[in-house]
């Protein structure tokens, strides 16, 4: 393993620390995108102008 020195206690709690981070980033944008597409597939079920089959010319 490579010598970090002094320090080493430091830097391994903030590589941890920056994982955690990106993990949280990463599982809090999966959540909201759920989220959001239950929301608009609750609109669009709501909506009383359904849109038309486009026709093939």
């Amino acid at each position: 393993m490579i010598d970090l020195g002094p320090h080493a206690v430091f830097i391994i709690w903030a590589y941890i620390g920056v994982l955690i981070s990106v993990f949280d980033v990463i599982a809090w944008t999966l959540f909201d995108a759920r989220a959001t597409a239950r929301q608009l597939a609750t609109l669009e079920a709501c909506n009383p102008r359904q849109r038309r089959p486009e026709t093939a010319a």
